[in-house]
């Protein structure tokens, strides 16, 4: 594949949405689903194309160079884009997942306003999460990463006259900034001690200096994990991801699941010789992502909102990633990177085929049966949910363990088996909340009514519904809710699902461990990348490590999702009142779990309201009211004034030209006799 068809990948869809963005409006619905759907398609080929290329080839380095982007005495950009084998995957990920939820959305969307304006905004996030995947600088890379904040504060409030969408816009737009400038401090540290923003020459530099350890390379770390936990809604900056499923539910899937928030983990893993260096920064890594991954987890066990649900849940698993690359095993954390944006996409379009059927109802209390109503959505999701909550042979099960296995053999003293503990308590409480889901939604008695419809109340029909945190009123005692028509989905939005589904059960076997019977083909896949990684101090080589312990290890693991699966069988399918039962007992932590440890009210107080109090203040009242106001008045006035003065001036009476005459004739005399000497003194 020549080099120069790179430039396709990112700007074929940023061709999409300058023609839909311009001319959509006047286009057919059909015309627009074309041009979104033809220019995510062509760059899913081209990758198809790179991957062909390295499967032949056996190996596959390429790069583009534009001329220079930046060039200044002893700083240089090139705007250059590269591909190697960490890239083909997220390519393979971005560009082939993006491409079918652009295919489910042509059904889900298909009656919805702005139609056009939604495809244009899902073309423009292809277009900058390629160039955040391609890059082959930190800095185009941050070009990219700016963008898809842009296109996710475009989605998220795609509902714009919606209050709640539009503040979960600004919230996800507002809390990435935090994040970003820790990006951008890494940067400027990497530009003083480096002189360069290239990823193959601040490496290279790296590697030929086997002396650099911790001191500003930390620094540099810590920056870019900030960075990363912004992006990918890690502790303490990820309260912007549950308050953004009030965009579409396919924007849920393809950013919030799939794509965007996966960037965080890229970067660590793409930026491992430095954290190599910095292995207090790498425990910050795998400390962040096990406390993530269980603090979301058991928040997403209360919530009654099926895309909450999920929300909490991404979170969790991008914690999974978290640990994964904090205990040096990059290669494992992409493995689950892939396989979580099978599963989890497929689960994110389940839930929007359920919420399409039920007329935009997202509370689970009043779903229940719907197994034998709409049942290719529930057997595609069956397969996602049995994937995420570990169970052999799905792709999330082999993903999943080897981090957990991993985290384990972490030799940094006893802080590798309190972080396997962490996890394995984690993946249980991942059962147990997605099959709670499962059994809420697909099982038990029908809690709905066909006869009326959610619309005619005025409810948007994909438009997000928050739930009400209350204590655990299953609605199991035959209250219903209306529908009208309950249906299966259009095969232009199963079509998508039945293909993931089938990713989520095989994808991960291209990954199964040594000690299972597999070659692990992703980690040896991904070698020529993290061929620096896994020092001896961070983490053991697969080859050094017991494969008894690591089958031990899974059948542990194993039996844990079986427990989380037991018990939300018990409570949701066996004795569905226990669960009302057991949160009336607890009221107290049930209510602190369900209303999120009240964080959102912590930063309100603590950090929202301060600023907000400041910027009316000083940015408003002294900044804006005295500063630009006043100027502005006071330019007007002057203005006036001197324009008065000059109209006085000019008034037509001879005599009083010859008296301004003799005034003027005046003050020059009188400059020239005493001001001239004091002048020259």
């Amino acid at each position: 594949m020549p080099s120069s068809l790179l430039w396709f990948i990112p700007l074929l869809p940023l061709l999409g949405f300058l023609i839909n963005g311009t001319l959509g409006r006047k286009l057919p619905r059909a015309a627009v689903a074309g041009i979104a759907l033809l220019f995510t398609a062509i760059p899913a080929l081209l990758v198809g194309w790179l991957w062909m290329t390295m499967l032949r080839t056996g190996d596959l380095i390429m790069q583009v160079v534009s001329r220079p982007w930046i060039e200044i005495t002893g700083f240089h950009v090139d705007f250059a884009l590269t591909v190697d084998h960490l890239t083909l995957i997220m390519l393979a990920v971005v560009t082939g997942v993006g491409f079918l939820i652009h295919l489910y959305s042509v059904g889900y969307m298909a009656h919805e306003d702005g139609y056009w304006r939604f495809f244009a905004y899902l073309n423009l996030f292809m277009f900058f999460m390629s160039v955040l995947v391609l890059a082959e600088s930190f800095l185009l890379l941050f070009v990219g990463w700016e963008g898809v904040g842009l296109a996710s504060y475009l989605l998220i409030g795609f509902y714009y006259k919606k209050t709640s969408a539009a503040d979960a816009g600004k919230k996800a737009f507002i809390v990435n900034r935090i994040g970003d400038f820790g990006f951008l401090l890494a940067m400027f540290l990497l530009i003083q001690h480096f002189g360069t923003l290239s990823f193959r020459a601040v490496f290279a530099q790296i590697a030929a200096q086997p002396e650099l350890h911790a001191g500003w390379l930390t620094a540099i770390a810590l920056l870019l994990v900030v960075g990363a936990a912004g992006k990918s809604a890690q502790i303490p900056l990820y309260v912007w991801l549950p308050d953004a499923m009030e965009g579409p539910t396919p924007v849920s899937a393809l950013i919030h699941a799939a794509t965007m928030v996966t960037a965080g983990v890229y970067l660590v893993a793409r930026c491992h010789a430095i954290f190599d260096r910095a292995p207090a920064a790498l425990a910050v890594v795998a400390i962040i992502g096990a406390l993530t991954a269980i603090y979301a987890a058991s928040m997403g066990m209360v919530q009654h909102d099926i895309k909450r649900v999920l929300a909490y849940s991404t979170i969790s698993q991008l914690g999974y990633m978290f640990l994964g690359c904090g205990v040096a095993a990059y290669s494992a954390a992409v493995f689950h990177l892939v396989t979580h944006a099978f599963f989890k996409a497929l689960l994110f379009l389940a839930a929007g085929s359920v919420i399409h059927a039920l007329s935009g109802e997202q509370d689970m209390r009043v779903m229940g049966g719907l197994r034998k109503r709409i049942p290719v959505t529930f057997w595609t999701m069956t397969m996602g949910v049995f994937a995420i909550a570990g169970i052999p042979p799905w792709a999330g099960f082999f993903s999943k363990d080897e981090i957990l296995y991993r985290a384990f053999s972490y030799s940094n003293g006893p802080l590798g088996k309190l972080l396997w503990i962490v996890g394995l308590v984690t993946a249980g409480m991942t059962s147990f909340y997605m099959f709670r889901l499962w059994f809420k939604t697909f099982f038990g008695a029908e809690r709905f009514n066909e006869q009326h419809s959610l619309a005619e109340h005025g409810a948007p029909v994909h438009a997000s519904s928050s739930s009400t945190q209350t204590l655990e009123a299953e609605h199991d005692d035959g209250q219903t809710t209306q529908h009208h028509g309950v249906h299966e989905s259009p095969w232009l939005m199963l079509l998508p699902l039945v293909v993931l589904a089938v990713l989520s059960v095989v994808g991960g076997w291209f990954g199964i461990p040594a000690a299972l019977g597999g070659h692990n083909e992703i980690e040896h896949f991904l070698d020529p990348v993290f061929a620096v990684a896994g020092h001896p101090e961070n983490a053991l080589n697969a080859d050094q490590v017991s494969h008894t312990l690591e089958l031990s290890l899974a059948v542990i693991s194993v039996a844990t999702a079986c427990v989380g699966f037991f018990f939300a069988w018990l409570f949701y399918y066996r004795k569905p009142g226990s669960a009302s039962a057991l949160a009336t007992k607890a009221a107290p932590l049930y209510a602190l779990v369900a209303n999120k440890f009240y964080i959102d009210e912590i930063y309100n107080a603590f950090f929202v309201s301060g600023l907000l109090g400041f910027t009316r203040v000083f940015l408003y009242g002294v900044g804006d009211r005295l500063g630009v106001d006043g100027a502005g008045r006071f330019a007007s006035w002057m203005a006036l004034d001197l324009g008065e003065m000059m109209r006085r001036m000019q008034s037509g009476n001879l005599r009083s030209y010859a008296g301004w005459l003799a005034l003027g004739a005046a003050v020059v005399m009188g400059f020239m006799i005493f001001g001239r000497g004091i002048w020259m003194h």
